[in-house]
């Protein structure tokens, strides 16, 4: 069957139009492998500026053929309407937000938002408008699949490789290819796959192809593998026994049912195993990929986080009639995350505790676009489903088996999005797999069908004006939403880089960081906190020439400008740890009171965040109010008990306050094994620690706490030779003199006064 819709008599400037906006768009099929590693959210931010750059240049020309000729104007089939719709959801939506900004525009670490979803909309609809052949779509297809193989290729070097070009080598256990997390590569992949699978079983194949599509759909299927996401894994295993299913029923090729069915069977039989044995098979315990595709309880933590991130989402969504039918806007997961925050995903420092999606697409569009976005979303793959259907009666072989392919990739690419979000990379396939549908569901043209001949929408200077103030709109588009933000983000990883231990230039950091604020772009709010956080982490490196005090208080006004986002608590705490560090050598300081004024708002807008107690204790730490700091303390363990570092920091209050006996029992509390986070000590808590038992003169919790800093940093022979001091003094000779011996090794400076004391030590034996 030849499914053509195709038009002559086009004029030669038409022809070169077409030309160019065609091979545009196949292009587009390489974005997810830009990588901008010189830059913030390296694998996202340069994709999608490239996206929407080339986008809005191919949009202008396109116009320009629409408004010569209605032919290249899109078919309005039922997929057309279906994702328009959605688009239009999005937009409504994005309109209503909770918060506007961050719906319409995204943010740098993500960029999403409805202004860069309408660009894939606009690349969807231009496909469908341009590719009106079969050839014109599996040519785009084959650049999908290309680009999919060399994205699995970079990943296999992250794996095997220690290249300084390929971000993330170094022998990572989980690859993530061109797209920067194993799970959004592994859905990247999987519908690529399914191409595959679709362009490898045709037919009307030559033998090469055959060859091309049969080793992408096996890289495939191994670069799912080992990003060791089990949703994945699992939607792909799904996935095939319906395709099975669906080509037994066509009359599919025997052999090709056999061994498809053989390495299905064999890929669960091992998969059983590994489950099954997954406590006793010492290569499973000693593999970080084995143990995790083996361990399918739903007691591991990123199982937990999930389920507790789409609780928090639903009671999010359930909040007001609003939000239940019109949700809280896109972009915007964060504020009923936060707002119905469990303070179990607090178990100390870096833990996981600001979700900005549900890591569920269907969770997501729900709780972010309410009832009328999710009928929307689900409504687009009723769509798909049915047309593909209607497909798999054609009496044309080939569609058949395409139908199959795709109707596996489709459940493959619903399941996967059970566990995860899509971004750029993901969109992109997407967009070519629903306009591939499309094509399908056209009608196929007879041949004595009369030619609708092309018609001009507009006259020819109509034509000219409006494709010139569409090419000055585009202009001031690129350069205010791609260009300016590129350079803000490039100039804030210069700071950062400047920053560095090894480059340790906080002169030059401090005037990027200044200049890359100047910049009013929508990853303006980002580049505050990243200003406020390197502040907080190098406060003690800026030179006095730098004016500190006045630096921080810059700092301050600059994150202020972030509490026009609403129910985001995250700038009230960085302004409130900004003037903890002002006040934090005076007690009667005003700055511990503005502190008090920030964090206690924060945690009157979210009462369940962890993090919020520790600021609000540690404004009146600095106070010298410590009374009130152990009621905060000890409201945060009450939160989540099995946290250590709640206990730390409560254990340590006790000691400052003049409560030895309890702040003991509270750092041991906060090691011990006894709850489910327990702390883990640095360098500094452990000085600390000697700091006060040396002025207490308790030379047993002296002798622990020394023992517990050379665990910490086992290399340094100066720490190594002070605890040899304490179990010579304690008359411990064996082990003074192991540790002697370690700290000469460690550092020769300290030769002659180890040997001095290896000398006592011998006479004392």
């Amino acid at each position: 069957m030849k499914n053509e819709i195709g038009f002559k008599n086009s004029s030669q400037a038409d022809k070169a139009l077409e030309f160019i906006v065609k091979w545009g768009l196949y292009s587009v099929a390489l974005i997810p492998l830009v990588i901008f590693r010189e830059f913030l959210s390296p694998f996202h931010f340069g994709k999608v500026v490239v996206f929407r750059t080339m986008i809005e240049i191919l949009g202008v020309l396109y116009l320009a053929l629409i408004l010569k000729n209605r032919r290249y104007l899109p078919p309005r089939t039922a997929v057309f309407w279906v994702v328009t719709l959605f688009t239009l959801v999005f937009g409504i939506t994005t309109l209503t937000s909770f918060d506007f900004y961050p719906s319409f525009m995204g943010t740098f670490e993500r960029m999403g938002g409805w202004f860069t979803f309408a660009h894939f909309w606009l690349f969807f609809v231009m496909a469908i408008g341009m590719f009106k052949t079969r050839e014109d779509w599996y040519r785009l297809i084959n650049i999908s699949l290309v680009a999919s193989l060399l994205s699995a290729f970079y990943g296999f070097l992250q794996r095997t490789t220690d290249l300084n070009f390929v971000l993330g080598s170094g022998g990572r256990s989980r690859i993530f290819g061109t797209l920067g997390n194993p799970a959004l590569f592994a859905g990247y992949e999987i519908v690529n796959i399914f191409f595959a699978l679709a362009m490898l079983l045709r037919r009307q194949v030559g033998t090469l192809p055959r060859l091309f599509y049969g080793f992408v759909f096996f890289i495939g299927l191994i670069s799912v593998a080992m990003t060791a996401v089990r949703g994945s894994i699992l939607a792909v295993v799904v996935a095939f026994l319906v395709f099975l299913f669906l080509y037994a029923r066509i009359g599919g090729n025997r052999i090709i049912k056999w061994g498809l069915g053989s390495a299905l069977a064999v890929a669960i039989l091992f998969e059983v195993l590994l489950i099954l044995n997954h406590n006793n098979w010492a290569f499973i315990k000693n593999s970080g990929f084995f143990s995790r595709i083996s361990d399918v309880s739903f007691n591991v933590r990123t199982v937990n986080t999930r389920f507790w991130a789409w609780q928090a989402g639903i009671e999010g969504w359930s909040d007001s009639a609003k939000t239940v039918i019109l949700g809280w806007g896109p972009e915007n997961f964060n504020a009923p995350f936060s707002k119905h925050f469990n303070p179990k995903f607090f178990t100390g420092s870096g833990a996981e505790t600001l979700f900005d999606r549900a890591h569920n697409m269907f969770v997501e569009v729900l709780v972010t676009m309410g009832i009328i976005g999710f009928a929307a979303y689900i409504l687009m793959f009723v769509v798909l489903f049915k047309v593909l259907s209607k497909l798999k009666q054609s009496l044309d072989g080939d569609d058949k088996i395409i139908s199959c392919a795709l109707v596996s990739g489709l459940i493959a690419y619903l399941i996967h999005n059970q566990f995860i979000f899509d971004t750029s990379a993901n969109y992109v396939v997407f967009f070519i797999f629903a306009g591939f549908v499309a094509f399908f569901s056209l009608k196929p043209k007879n041949e004595n069908t009369p030619e609708v001949k092309p018609l001009e929408i507009f006259g020819a200077g109509a034509r000219y004006s409006l494709v010139i103030i569409a090419a000055i709109v585009v202009i001031f588009s690129i350069y205010f939403t791609n260009i300016t933000p590129a350079v803000a983000n490039y100039t804030t990883t210069r700071a950062i880089v400047a920053s560095w231990p090894q480059t340790n230039n906080q002169p030059l950091a401090i005037k990027r960081y200044k200049v890359a604020l100047t910049y009013d772009t929508f990853g303006s709010y980002e580049i505050r906190h990243r200003f406020a956080n390197y502040l907080l982490e190098n406060f003690s490196k800026i030179p006095a020439s730098e004016k500190p005090d006045e630096l921080f208080l810059y700092g301050i006004e600059q994150v202020k400008k972030n509490l026009v986002r609403k129910n985001d608590i995250l700038p009230y705490l960085y302004i409130s740890r900004l003037y903890i560090i002002l006040g934090r050598n005076d007690p009667k300081s005003p700055y511990n009171d503005m502190a008090l004024q920030y964090s206690l708002k924060a945690k009157g807008m979210i009462p369940n965040f962890v993090r919020t107690y520790y600021e609000i204790a540690q404004a009146y730490v600095n106070k010298n109010d410590y009374p009130s700091a152990l009621k905060i303390f000890k409201e945060s363990i009450d939160l989540n008990p099995d946290t250590g570092l709640s206990w730390w920091y409560y254990g340590l209050a006790q000691l400052e306050s003049g409560n030895e006996q309890g702040g003991i029992q509270s750092l041991n509390t906060a090691i011990s094994d006894s709850i489910e986070s327990p702390y883990d000590p640095n360098e500094s808590d452990y000085i600390r620690l000697i700091n006060y038992f040396v002025d207490k003169k308790n030379y047993q919790k002296l002798l622990e706490s020394y023992q517990g800093l050379v665990r910490a940093k086992p290399n340094i022979g100066e720490y190594h030779f002070r605890l040899a001091l304490l179990y010579a003094n304690f008359r411990m000779i064996n082990e003074a003199t192991a540790e002697a011996e370690k700290a000469k090794a460690l550092d020769p400076k300290l030769t002659s006064d180890v040997d001095s004391l290896l000398s006592r030590l011998e006479q004392a034996r």
